[in-house]
């Protein structure tokens, strides 16, 4: 990505009021981070590398207020957030969240909540990060056809990330068993050997923590809570909570629905079982920006893209004219 140079940031800054006011007009950008990589990978080319998250992080520092979710939500609702808020966040847990991410957040003074799954922790691996890394180290084809899953000539970063992508769909939306046991079988087909150090544990969690970054909840293991039943829900939403705080010693107050998208991944019913576990605030992946009027349990946000900072810019401030309010 390339950076900004400080006209364009001056652009931006002065463009704002078209766009992103302050008080009770104000509204609220919140952006989705999973992963930061050490180096870019073909096979995950929509998480940014180190050098381009330090460019991001640069671009926000140089263009907009950059808050604590919490901080952010209480003056929303409040009315007295400053314009060109933003937060930044990341979900799932991973172990570059420390190991890469953290040391650039820290040298550049960024706040920063990271949404933690605990059953992952500590040698736990997503079923998402099992295909990628299967697909990754399969030989020159996957036939998956006896699982009714297709069949893959993987020749190139082309064709194993075609594969990638059909997988997940195939997968995504499966019970939770059923995802497991044909992720586990995509494994075998492979004949890989797959990395137990994808996602934090227990002390990362803790080193984030005391390095000033709020530690949200993601449920235990990341169903997705429209298709499990209200039992399983109410649990995985109440222990998340529960083991995270038992963790680094201090209340968990924010959540991040898995997947995130309003009716489809979660309801009104899982929106109110977060309120009743005692968080504060949750957020969702439905696109645009908070306002005061927006359910602080449902807070919309966007993800990364763009080729240049620019360009990423722009897209921010588009973004905070897509105002959400109360959506499942």
């Amino acid at each position: 990505m390339r950076a900004a140079s400080s006209l364009e940031a001056g652009l931006i800054r002065a463009a704002t009021p078209f766009f992103s006011r302050s008080g009770r007009h104000a509204s609220l950008l919140v952006l989705t981070f999973h992963r930061i990589l050490p180096e870019p990978d073909p096979l995950r080319p929509d998480e940014p590398d180190a050098a381009t998250f330090s460019t991001v992080l640069d671009l926000l520092r140089a263009s907009f207020n950059l808050l604590p979710l919490a901080d952010a939500v209480q003056q929303l609702l409040a009315g007295t957030l400053p314009a060109r808020s933003v937060c930044v966040t990341f979900d799932d847990g991973y172990a570059d969240n420390c190991e890469v991410a953290l040391p650039v957040l820290s040298s550049k003074g960024v706040p920063a909540t990271v949404f933690v799954a605990p059953g992952f922790l500590g040698g736990g691996r997503m079923f998402n990060d099992s295909v990628i890394e299967a697909v990754r180290r399969a030989p020159r084809e996957l036939d998956l056809t006896a699982e009714g899953l297709g069949h893959y000539p993987l020749v190139d970063s082309k064709t194993r990330l075609q594969a990638i992508d059909r997988l997940l769909r195939e997968l995504r939306y499966r019970e939770p068993a059923e995802r497991l046991r044909l992720a586990e079988r995509i494994t075998l087909m492979a004949g890989a050997s797959l990395p137990s150090d994808l996602m934090m544990t227990p002390a990362q969690v803790r080193q984030l923590y005391e390095a000033g970054i709020e530690i949200g909840a993601h449920t235990i293991d990341h169903p997705i809570l429209a298709r499990v039943d209200d039992d399983t829900a109410r649990r995985q939403i109440g222990e998340s909570k529960r083991v995270l705080e038992a963790l680094i010693g201090a209340p968990v107050t924010s959540f991040a629905y898995p997947n995130g998208r309003p009716s489809q991944d979660y309801t009104h019913q899982h929106v109110a079982m977060v309120r009743e576990a005692g968080f504060e605030v949750a957020v969702s992946t439905a696109w645009g920006a908070a306002t005061s009027s927006t359910d602080p349990f449902q807070i919309p946000r966007i993800g990364p893209w763009g080729r240049s900072a620019a360009r990423y810019a722009a897209l921010m401030l588009a973004a905070y004219r897509d105002r959400k309010h109360a959506i499942a």
